[in-house]
């Protein structure tokens, strides 16, 4: 089973679409953590996922509201930017650790910032900025996240 994903993107209009590539392998109760700088393409990323699942609406960052609930398609998915944490406990005391279950879809940025008090993830996404575009990497941690990356293989 796939446990790595690498691929370069050479614009904006390549990292939407891979997202809309990546929006038909997930599923319900996967986990997956967007790590990169300021401006790297995360929530680029997660507007191609979210257009793919049919959200027509504008997909903005949740850097000052911390999630963004949006439930699409099949699913209940929660775009979280925890860029503006200060302490980790806040991660507990906004009741987050609910959205986290096997009927939602969880995409966080900035999970560094209370790693310790999230559930592991079942896929991490590096996106690192190269000129106009981005290096994109996806590594599974879990057995959903491995069969998640196969079926990518396979799209």
């Amino acid at each position: 089973m796939a446990q790595d994903f690498t691929l370069t993107l050479p614009d904006e209009a390549a990292t939407l679409a891979f997202g809309e590539k990546l929006a038909r392998v997930l599923e319900p109760g996967l986990n997956l953590y967007l790590h990169g700088d300021l401006g790297a393409g995360k929530t680029t990323l997660v507007r191609g996922i979210l257009r793919a699942l049919g959200h027509a609406g504008k997909v903005k960052s949740p850097t000052y509201t911390l999630v963004e609930p949006y439930t699409v398609s099949r699913l209940n998915l929660y775009h979280f930017d925890l860029y503006r944490f200060i302490d980790p406990e806040e991660w507990d005391a906004a009741g987050f650790r609910d959205y986290f279950n096997p009927q939602s879809l969880c995409l966080v940025e900035w999970p560094e910032k209370a790693q310790e008090l999230l559930p592991a993830p079942d896929i991490d996404v590096r996106i690192q900025p190269m000129g106009q575009g981005r290096h994109i990497r996806l590594i599974a941690n879990t057995d959903s996240g491995k069969q998640c990356l196969e079926n990518l293989n396979s799209v």
